[in-house]
């Protein structure tokens, strides 16, 4: 596949680059232990929560640029050498991200700490009424069409990736991080612990937030672009309408969006709800024929340039999506 090759090529000479110089970044890395760590994340949630527990202790920098699809972003040699300069690697361990995985076969040799920030947590299957459905119509249909086309999005199979999204899942995230950190630089340990414990509270006023925001909706039904939102439905007895699966490449059958169209209107859905940085034709379709006004959430996968500009956070987009809710459920 074109992909697995494009990596290979790319592991092989970062590995022969990484083995030319292991011995200086050996002795960098000893002597930059007592100063602040430097770690390398790749989602959004995982760069924010690591920032905020580690403080001023903590340099923290992202390989996914802004707006970015972490199923399919391949990095550079650039990139695989500057993790291998770092303290560490924050990844999901969950599948998510494309790279991730294969990148502990090229960085094991190096002195760099390699953390799945999911390790623990349960992953729910997936809430998509017609995932199955599809994955049956379509595996004759597009066999040819889609054989090489974004195969890390259906690498975690039928369950759902968007933990994050799930502020109680979230403060698990938060605790594999802050201890992973205290592992890293036990002399901060009492920073790290202190910092980890204004993030738990924060993220326990947001599940207070999300649970009142969707338990005085008056309706529980909200029609959205992907199934990104399964463990709202889980935790606060929300309803997602999804047109596209887990991954929004997984696009509906002529008989799936009949269906969807039709159940929206049963509900009376006035709102159709995109991704912060998609607008896929066939949920541009579903809108139009529902008659439907667009919203958007945020599935803080990757923040946007505008989020950056902006300095959002991991909350002030939450905040901003809570909003987007209670507009949708009433």
């Amino acid at each position: 596949m074109k992909v697995k090759a494009t990596f290979m090529a790319l592991a092989l000479g970062t590995a022969t680059f990484l083995a030319g110089c292991g011995a200086d970044n050996s002795n960098e890395q000893t002597s930059g232990k007592d100063d602040k760590l430097t770690v390398y994340t790749t989602i959004f949630p995982l760069q924010d929560f690591t920032k905020k527990i580690g403080g001023e202790e903590v340099n923290v920098e992202s390989v996914l640029p802004p707006g970015v699809d972490a199923h399919s972003y391949e990095p550079t040699t650039k990139d695989m050498v500057e993790i291998a300069k770092g303290d560490a690697f924050i990844y999901s361990g969950i599948g998510l991200e494309g790279f991730a995985d294969k990148a502990q076969d090229t960085l094991k040799n190096e002195d760099v700490t390699m953390v799945e920030a999911a390790k623990g947590i349960e992953l729910a299957e997936s809430t998509h009424a017609h995932e199955d459905e599809h994955a049956h119509e379509d595996e004759h249909a597009h066999e040819d069409e889609h054989a090489h086309e974004d195969e890390h999005a259906h690498d975690h199979g039928d369950t759902d990736p968007h933990i994050w999204l799930d502020p109680v899942l979230s403060i698990q995230l938060a605790e594999n991080i802050k201890n992973e950190l205290v592992e890293l630089k036990p002399d901060s340990k009492e920073e790290f612990e202190k910092n980890y414990e204004d993030l738990k509270a924060q993220l326990e006023e947001l599940d207070q937030k999300l649970e009142t925001t969707i338990s005085e909706g008056k309706h529980k039904e909200i029609l959205v672009s992907h199934a990104a939102y399964g463990y709202w439905e889980k935790r606060y007895g929300l309803t997602q309408i999804s047109v596209a699966g887990l991954s929004p490449t997984n696009e509906p059958s002529q008989k799936q969006l009949q269906s969807i169209i039709k159940e929206a209107n049963e509900h009376n859905i006035k709102y159709f709800i995109f991704d912060q940085n998609l607008e896929p034709k066939v949920s541009k379709l579903v809108q139009k024929e529902v008659g439907a006004e667009a919203l958007t959430l945020h599935n803080l996968e990757s923040a946007t340039k505008d989020d950056v500009a902006n300095k959002e956070d991991y909350f002030s987009i939450m905040d901003k999506n809570i909003e987007t809710l209670k507009k949708a459920l009433n």
